[in-house]
């Protein structure tokens, strides 16, 4: 759905239950909703996240050539003090690898980290995966160089990628997805994995899940109940949202009625989740879902976005939504924050 004015998009809107589109010069954007590119100064600027760390806000990406390198990709890591203004604080590089998908979160002795995929080519070929890791400072100035995690002996694999890292009373959750050497046609894996220090990481369980199954979030509710969130590329391509209950050896599996594409979601409250993904038809965009954890979602606003886009990361306030994002719909892969406010996530959930 591609609209040019705010009034056609609210007609089509009370019309169809479907989600509102911000294809639209800024001004036009609805619901206070502002949205404002912050960097694109490499040649494809891509895999976002956000978070705030003593009153500041951070952003991390991967600069590189392309979506798959001509080039190894760097991770880039700006600040800002108002969400606004943007200064870049670090630049993570590693010889011989290609640095993806950084994601953030606080570790329990208050710092940064940040956890990065790492592909290893030769010739253009891949050879292998290792997850990397780096450390903030305390005060979020200064960034240690990536270093290679270790992965449990019985479990780790040729292709592991830990995706995403979420704290949980003292201790760092993340699905390791292991992809062999023919992608799609070799072997794949999805495990639960927990780490206290950020370096070294445990097994947990193993996720059976079938299609395919890669990028994936992990989030806690108030009573420690574990949601997670994973993509799928093959068969039906649906999403997977999975629950488990401590120890986290059990789960509970239900198949979503969309596509995921670098998958991200919050809690709002207690009972009301916020998803963020690329969204595949009847256009490719960045999308926002609203639903419940029972895994019922709409979606409810379509970013200004388009081609290679998605993956975004999540900075909840008081009255507002902040969204990082990457997207390719003005000519140059570039990242973008959306200021959403929360009132109007609230009304178009109802």
């Amino acid at each position: 759905m591609k609209m040019k004015k705010w009034k056609i998009t609210m007609i089509f809107f009370l019309l169809f239950p479907l989600a509102v589109s911000l294809q639209a010069e800024p001004n036009d954007l609805p619901g206070g909703i502002k949205v404002k590119k912050i960097w694109d100064k490499a040649g494809h600027n891509a895999f976002t996240d956000l978070i705030k760390f003593k009153g500041n806000y951070y952003c991390s990406f991967r600069e590189g050539s392309g979506h798959v390198p001509g080039t190894d990709g760097v991770v880039r890591i700006l600040k800002s003090a108002d969400s606004e203004n943007w200064e870049s604080v670090a630049l993570l590089e590693k010889q011989g690898i290609d640095l993806r998908d950084p994601k953030l979160s606080i570790t329990p002795d208050g710092r940064i980290m940040v956890i990065i995929g790492g592909s290893i080519y030769k010739d253009h070929k891949l050879l292998g995966r290792e997850p990397q890791v780096s450390f903030s400072d305390q005060e979020g100035m200064q960034f240690s160089n990536p270093e290679k995690v270790n992965i449990d002996p019985s479990v780790v694999s040729w292709g592991d990628w830990i995706w995403r890292v979420t704290w949980y009373k003292g201790t760092g959750y993340a699905v390791d997805y292991q992809i062999g050497p023919e992608e799609r046609k070799g072997p794949v894996a999805l495990y639960l994995l927990k780490t206290t220090d950020g370096r070294n990481f445990e097994k947990v369980s193993k996720l059976n899940v079938d299609g395919f199954p890669n990028e994936s979030t992990v989030r806690f509710d108030k009573k420690g109940t574990m949601y997670v969130l994973i993509r799928r590329e093959l068969e039906d391509k649906a999403g997977v949202w999975a629950t488990s209950k401590a120890p986290y050896t059990q789960w509970n599996f239900k198949k979503l009625d969309f596509k995921l594409g670098g998958p991200n979601f919050i809690f709002l409250n207690n009972k009301k989740i916020v998803v963020g993904t690329r969204v595949y038809e009847p256009d490719v965009h960045t999308g926002l879902y609203v639903g419940t954890k029972n895994g019922d979602f709409k979606e409810i606003i379509q970013l200004p976005s388009g081609k290679d886009n998605s993956y975004p990361g999540f900075v909840l306030e008081k009255k507002r939504l902040l969204v990082s994002y990457y997207s390719s719909h003005e000519g140059k892969t570039s990242v973008y924050i959306a200021d959403i406010p929360l009132k109007y996530i609230r009304k178009l959930s109802e």
